[in-house]
């Protein structure tokens, strides 16, 4: 038993490393083919792409290749197997990594790297290997499949191994190339695919986020991001990198992906990793770039689209709102306000947001289109957010500005067209007609009295418009236009109202069609001189000591046509009217009494109602 391990061990030296070089025959390199028909044996034509399980065995008439005659003078190849991609052949003086099978003519086994659990890995045609194998491999493809049959003359000749391999004995090698690198190879990059837009690209130092396949030379897997549901996430350049990935990654814009093929010496080298890496392995990764930053980078502007005339921009302290998509850099849409129909409506500048949105949204213009382009210690850094934004993720935000305006903003006021000889202008308690349109300042419409029959009528100062747009109302002419530009706290305020949304600008186009003097606030009539002496008698047309509704509004009626006092200006003075005699009506019996009747500046003190 010891004496077979003792061979084992003399076997291993002579195939791995330590064997002493033999003689090289001067006899050229012969094909399986052209030794079979020396020794008389025919090999039916095989594809060279047939798997093992399919490979044909010549078929030899006459003696045996163990006899003397019939000893094959060089190695016998048989490449039963090619890949039909061959990017490179083994050559003298590469490093290889192959398995295999090492049997007699009779099948039995004298030798396995699968036994072993390992590989083996040594340089080609340096004395390293027996001078078959050395010879055998030279050519082969990564992955190739190859029966070698050696003479004893080119494996351990007359004197073997003890214990373990005969004198004069024919070998047989059933080989698998797996891996094939030189000392002088670098690193091998090829793009896979490439975005049109690429205004930047990765340098060192420069945080990242990929995605990748890696795998063995041959097409074996040893490690995913996709398996993880995660990039990998790491600077460039600093070492937190085997050497090859870190140069490889140089160069690519995000959204590229590449084909990076690293050599052991750029590696993991001589001891692998763990037991997913050989010792000296090639490694292909194949790397889709997700995104990449600077921790020294700041915000990064594109001005999509700016309106021409940009009156103002908005500041520090200004409310904004705007709509927006977000995406990740591979494009990956992880919110929209698009979506949910509303705008976002925030304050800028005042931390209610992300930093990078606060710088990336000053200096906008009303309805311009920007992109923003956020590094993650700006938006939300090495953590990420929800299920959506990744962690180390840089944000693209395409916004595009609704309104904006600032809680000190008064009513902006354009005089679009004033008649000549203005000399009357509209104030407070002033009746007026008006036609008006109504939009936000993104251009959506709103109102328009134009949709109705006849213009807006309004008491000035009745509280039955929104402030602003009663201000903006207020020194008109007849005739006159305008546009008004109303802040919200003038106008809706923050809950908007129905078909208006909230903190809403509103943009009016507003013409004055005529006004009425009004009355001071509180009266429903003024006179325009003293009232008469003795009013209740005046007002009591038949003298019966009691005044219905019907007198009372003749009366009033004749104040009125003879100039000598006028109602609060309204589209139905008989309402006006009425409202007056129930004022004064103030037991509601139909008619006033003397005890009843009252001027307006007797009853300011007892603030009961609005009068005469």
């Amino acid at each position: 038993m010891s004496q077979r391990r003792a061979g084992a061990r003399a076997l291993l030296r002579f195939i791995l490393a330590e064997q002493r070089p033999l003689a090289v025959p001067s006899t050229s390199l012969q094909t399986s083919s052209s030794v079979a028909r020396r020794l008389g044996c025919h090999r039916p034509k095989v594809s060279a792409h047939l798997p093992q399980s399919q490979a044909l065995t010549p078929q030899c008439h006459g003696k045996s290749p163990e006899s003397p005659r019939a000893t094959p003078r060089d190695v016998v190849i048989d490449r039963y197997y090619i890949p039909k991609i061959c990017l490179r052949e083994v050559q003298m003086g590469d490093f290889i990594r192959y398995h295999y099978n090492g049997t007699f003519k009779d099948g039995k086994k004298f030798d396995s790297s699968y036994d072993r659990g390992a590989t083996v890995a040594g340089v080609v045609g340096v004395g390293r290997l027996i001078t078959g194998m050395d010879r055998g491999l030279q050519g082969m493809c990564v992955n190739e499949r190859r029966h070698l049959i050696v003479p004893p003359h080119l494996g351990y000749g007359s004197i073997g191994v003890a214990g373990l391999i005969p004198p004069d004995a024919t070998l047989y090698f059933d080989v698998v190339m797996l891996d094939i690198w030189n000392k002088n190879d670098k690193l091998q990059i090829t793009t896979l695919s490439k975005p049109e837009r690429c205004n930047r690209t990765v340098e060192n130092s420069d945080f990242v986020r990929y995605h990748y396949n890696g795998t063995l030379l041959d097409g074996t897997p040893f490690d995913s991001s996709y398996s993880k549901d995660s990039t990998y996430d790491t600077y460039v350049g600093t070492g937190w990198l085997i050497k090859g990935m870190d140069q490889g990654l140089l160069g690519m814009c995000a959204g590229e992906k590449r084909s990076i093929i690293i050599p052991p010496f750029l590696a993991y080298g001589e001891k692998g990793y763990g037991t997913v890496i050989p010792p000296q392995a090639s490694l292909v990764f194949s790397v889709l770039l997700v995104d990449f930053h600077n921790p020294k980078d700041g915000i990064f502007l594109e001005h999509l689209e700016v309106p021409e005339s940009c009156k103002r921009r908005a500041v520090i302290g200004d409310f904004v709102r705007y709509h927006y998509n977000g995406t990740l850099m591979d494009g990956t849409l992880f919110d929209s306000s698009y979506s949910r129909n509303h705008t976002y409506n925030t304050y800028i500048g005042k931390g209610y947001i992300i930093p990078g949105m606060d710088q990336g949204l000053q200096g906008v213009c009303m309805g311009e289109r920007r992109r923003v382009i956020i590094p993650p210690h700006l938006a939300y850094g090495e953590n990420g957010t929800g299920n959506k934004i990744p962690g180390s993720a840089v944000l693209i935000f395409d916004v595009h500005i609704i309104d904006f305006h600032n809680p000190a903003d008064p009513v902006e006021i354009e005089t679009v067209y004033r008649p000549e000889g203005c000399n009357v202008t509209t104030r407070a308690r002033d009746f007026i007609r008006y036609h008006y349109n109504c939009s936000l300042l993104d251009g959506t419409k709103l109102f328009s009295s134009h949709d109705y029959e006849k213009p807006q009528e309004v008491t000035l100062g009745a509280n039955k418009v929104i402030e602003g747009l009663n201000t903006g109302l207020l020194n008109m002419c007849a005739g006159e236009k305008r546009v008004l530009i109303i802040p919200p706290h003038l106008g809706h305020g923050e809950s908007g109202a129905r078909g208006v949304p909230g903190s809403a600008v509103l943009r009016f186009e507003v013409e004055l069609i005529s006004m009425e003097e009004g009355v001071p606030e509180g009266y429903l009539f003024i006179w325009h001189g003293d009232p008469p002496a003795s009013l209740y008698e005046q007002m009591d047309l038949n003298k019966d000591g009691e005044i219905p509704a019907d007198e009372f509004s003749t009366f009033i009626k004749t104040q009125v046509a003879e100039g000598k006092g006028r109602l609060m200006p309204s589209s139905d003075p008989e309402k006006v009217i009425a409202d007056m005699f129930r004022n004064q009506d103030r037991n509601q019996d139909g008619k006033i009494t003397s005890e009843e009747l009252k001027l307006k500046s007797d009853e300011d003190q007892e603030k009961i109602h609005e009068e005469l």
